[in-house]
């Protein structure tokens, strides 16, 4: 083992994954299985069936206390207040001058105790930046040593999932999650997901890791369920235009202009960027994320240049197949004044303008 990879972190079940023949790769300091069977066959798999994903490279902080909600309000875009117990809220921890330190999950426990999934490579960035602003009655704890996180996606999920535990899985409303047992251990089981399909996001002991992964697979067996990867969790998130922090999202990049403006709440009092936020509103918003399809032969990748009448306009931000729509398409920020639907652009590949046009988004929906 070279000295790159033994300084990798590793999840609960990373010896799983070496013992399923998982490509492995370094995401964010993680060593992390990228694919399984094939990243097509695992997307497909979650858009038609389901699939099981290790997540517990994923950041947990805990926030409690008194004033644990004011904290949580005073760092956060979102109105965390109109949260009820056993709710959840995509958000944003915003720096002074209104750019990202990243896009977070946001979980009411009750009223004196919040649960907050961030993004792996930023968790420990993430707590240091909301303890170095709780000057408030609450106390702040990097939670993530005590969780795994195992995510549940596709239609199936349900039934694979029920199988498992005596929580009626049913009444649970998207974005809501209750505190049970899966497979005999205590779990939080919360309806959220990153792959713009039905399922379940369920946060257990990392000793408990490996025989719940185990026991998902076998209920799942019946619905042809399978372990998916990074690949898949990226081609599916793009498909359902989901931000990915250092892509869409980042420190010089604002919640207006990643068509993010919905988890602000500039009317809940005041919060850290807000006043950046207010300014920028109010002289115009200069560059916006699109998306866009290729029409010529080539894929838009991650940071190509994107030309509009033969000038540099902008840059793509995520680019790659959609093997649902079995098309390419991309994300890329642009010019408030060409942003719109429409557009013919030129996607630089290799030195070479390919053309695509940009197109509403999400990319894909799911029938509810």
């Amino acid at each position: 083992m070279g000295e790159t990879e033994a300084a990798l972190r590793r999840t609960p079940l990373h010896a799983v994954h070496r013992r399923m023949g998982a490509k492995m790769v370094d995401f964010g300091g993680w060593d992390m299985p990228v694919q399984y069977s094939g990243v097509l066959e695992e997307h497909h798999t979650v858009r038609q069936r389901v699939a099981v994903f290790d997540v517990s490279h994923m950041g947990e902080i805990e926030v409690k206390g008194p004033e644990a909600l004011k904290l949580v309000e005073h760092v956060t875009t979102n109105a965390a207040s109109k949260l009820k117990n056993g709710q959840a809220q995509y958000s944003g921890l915003l720096y002074e001058h209104g750019g990202f330190v990243d896009d977070i999950l946001v979980h009411k426990v009750d009223d004196q105790d919040y649960f907050i999934c961030v993004n792996a490579s930023n968790q420990d960035k993430d707590y240091e930046h909301i303890a170095a602003n709780n000057n408030f009655d609450a106390t702040v704890e990097n939670a993530g040593p005590r969780y795994a996180q195992i995510a549940i996606q596709g239609p199936r999920a349900i039934e694979t999932l029920q199988k498992l535990t005596s929580v009626p899985l049913a009444p649970i409303r998207y974005y809501h999650f209750v505190d049970g047992t899966v497979s005999g251990t205590p779990a939080r089981i919360a309806r959220t997901g990153y792959t713009g399909e039905d399922g379940f996001e369920i946060y257990v002991h990392p000793a408990e890791a490996t025989r719940i992964w185990d026991e998902i697979l076998e209920a799942g067996a019946e619905f042809g369920i399978k372990p998916a990867g990074l690949g898949a969790r990226n081609t599916l998130r793009l498909e359902s235009k989901m931000a990915l922090y250092g892509h869409e999202i980042g420190a010089s990049i604002t919640p207006w202009e990643a068509d993010l403006g919905w988890i602000v709440k500039l009317d809940k009092g005041d919060f850290i960027g807000r006043d950046a936020l207010v300014k920028q509103k109010e002289q115009g918003v200069t560059r916006k994320l699109v998306g866009f399809e290729m029409k010529g032969r080539g894929i838009g990748r991650d940071g190509y240049e994107v030309y509009v009448d033969g000038e540099p306009a902008g840059w793509v931000t995520s680019g790659g197949p959609a093997p649902t729509l079995n098309k390419n398409i991309g994300l890329c920020y642009l010019p408030t004044s060409l942003a719109e639907v429409g557009r013919t652009i030129h996607v630089m590949v290799r030195g070479q303008g390919v053309e695509a046009v940009t197109i509403p988004t999400p990319f894909y929906k799911r029938a509810k």
